[in-house]
């Protein structure tokens, strides 16, 4: 997938240019990602931290320093080479996800194979393209086989718009994802990552508590010989990320498979 052109976001394709000229948008719009940008620049996996040298300026720090444990401590966040794998699978997940969310026709979504694109969530049964547009992506993403009467959040008994309009107000700053590491290349990529956001808006009538909500999980997308996916397919703990909206987590952010949660 190419890069970013003039006016692109910087982590995502389609959005703006020539091909986008006679896109229709879910929201009327094309979609701004500056705020969850920022979020994901900021809180991006940290590689590991160690003491900075008494050599290294102030000025050159600012942007790269952490307290820990009574000093400071030079952060190294996980910034993928443009043109790697990983940079390619992690612009190709963002621009997927945009274009799922954002996107109102089929035709306009250039990340996927029209003609065979389904999707599965936990090892559920997979969905066309077209089921997936009418439930919407949120809804798609937390499918469940739970009775109803044990639902957090029941994607049955939401809509496209009332889905968003849940996620959006719970995450005013976005909910951020990256991926973390690429297990295996095309045709069959697959790759773990990292979905988080920060509750400072009511969920489902859960007052909001300012913690950082996130999961971590498995994703395996088929693609052709042109990197559009086939077939999508997500693993992941979905009780224990709705829990996270219920009280705030636990300051080591405790809880959860320790495999999935990070190396």
């Amino acid at each position: 997938m190419a890069g970013a052109e003039v006016g692109e976001d910087k982590y995502r394709s389609f959005i703006h240019g020539e091909g986008e000229r006679d896109t229709v948008w879910r929201y009327g719009a094309p979609p701004n990602y500056d705020v969850v940008n920022k979020l994901f620049e900021e809180e991006r996996t940290q590689v590991h931290s160690r003491p900075i040298h008494p050599r290294l300026t102030l000025t050159s720090l600012l942007s790269s320093m952490d307290y820990i444990h009574g000093r400071f401590s030079w952060r190294e966040v996980q910034v993928w080479p443009e043109g790697s794998l990983e940079e390619k699978v992690q612009r190709l997940l963002k621009s997927w996800e945009m274009e799922l969310v954002h996107k109102a026709r089929p035709e306009d979504q250039k990340t996927v194979n029209s003609e065979k694109y389904s999707a599965s969530t936990n090892g559920m049964s997979a969905l066309t393209r077209a089921e997936v547009m009418a439930i919407g992506g949120y809804n798609n993403f937390l499918r469940t086989k739970l009775p109803p009467e044990h639902r957090i959040y029941d994607p049955d008994s939401e809509t496209v718009e009332s889905a968003m309009a849940t996620f959006t107000t719970a995450f005013p700053r976005g909910f951020a994802i990256e991926v973390l590491d690429v297990y295996s290349g095309p045709p069959r990529i697959a790759f773990k990552f990292r979905h988080w956001g920060y509750m400072e808006g009511p969920f489902k009538g859960h007052p909001p508590h300012g913690q950082r909500v996130e999961l971590f999980g498995v994703c395996i997308f088929h693609v052709d010989e042109d990197m559009k996916v086939d077939k999508s397919e997500y693993f992941y703990e979905r009780g224990n990320f709705l829990a996270g909206f219920l009280s705030a987590p636990a300051p080591d952010g405790s809880g959860g498979c320790p495999v999935m949660r990070g190396n």
